[in-house]
């Protein structure tokens, strides 16, 4: 037996497919959506068409953007010999409150994950060797969360970027093991950065 209209029940099971939201929270959603106004469900509805539409990957980095590269990679005044690798382009927003670091990202998309899947192929490391290879870059820094994936996703690149002479290096772990990059605060990202070392 339905209690609810077919409408409402698409827009709960919709909410419910995206991370971290439960039958209940995606309901509470759903319920939340029907109660606004028609312009402001409108203009929800239009955040989510425009952000798909005009957000796209960096040609260089690989972190999101609407521009032709993203505001980190045009900033002539930021270090582009120093490349901090991330999993995801959450972890570039969580480096970036710590406001020390100076130099560029790389986004890989995801970390290696054999049980989901995901192998070299399916993360943006063909992007990060073609960057490290043409010479003006001196250091890569590992920066995936302290956990097995992010652990076997950094010793992995290791492994391909010290052949190419460019020093290697990997956070320091003022960030606790098993937990996410995007939950540190600043002053535990502050020193896991000036602790790096190299790997």
């Amino acid at each position: 037996m339905r209690y609810f209209p077919a409408a409402l029940e698409r827009l709960t099971e919709q909410f419910a497919r995206l991370p971290g939201i439960g039958g209940k929270s995606a309901q509470r959603l759903a319920f939340h959506v029907l109660s606004m106004d028609d312009a402001a469900a409108a203009e929800f509805a239009a955040a989510i068409t425009d952000a798909k539409a005009t957000v796209k990957t960096c040609p260089i980095c690989q972190n999101l953007t609407d521009q032709a590269q993203c505001s980190i990679c045009a900033d002539e005044e930021r270090d582009h010999s120093q490349i901090c690798v991330v999993a995801e382009p959450k972890d570039v927003i969580a480096m970036e409150r710590a406001r020390e670091y100076r130099g560029v990202y790389h986004v890989l998309h995801g970390v290696l994950s054999p049980l989901n899947h995901v192998g070299p192929d399916d993360l943006r490391i063909k992007e990060l060797l073609a960057r490290v290879a043409d010479g003006s870059v001196r250091e890569v820094i590992m920066a995936t969360n302290p956990d097995t994936e992010g652990e076997a996703t950094a010793m992995y690149l290791s492994r391909l970027l010290r052949p190419m002479g460019v020093q290697v290096t990997r956070l320091a772990y003022g960030i606790p093991m098993g937990s996410q990059l995007e939950y540190a605060d600043e002053v535990t990202l502050l020193r896991a950065l000036e602790g790096r070392q190299e790997i």
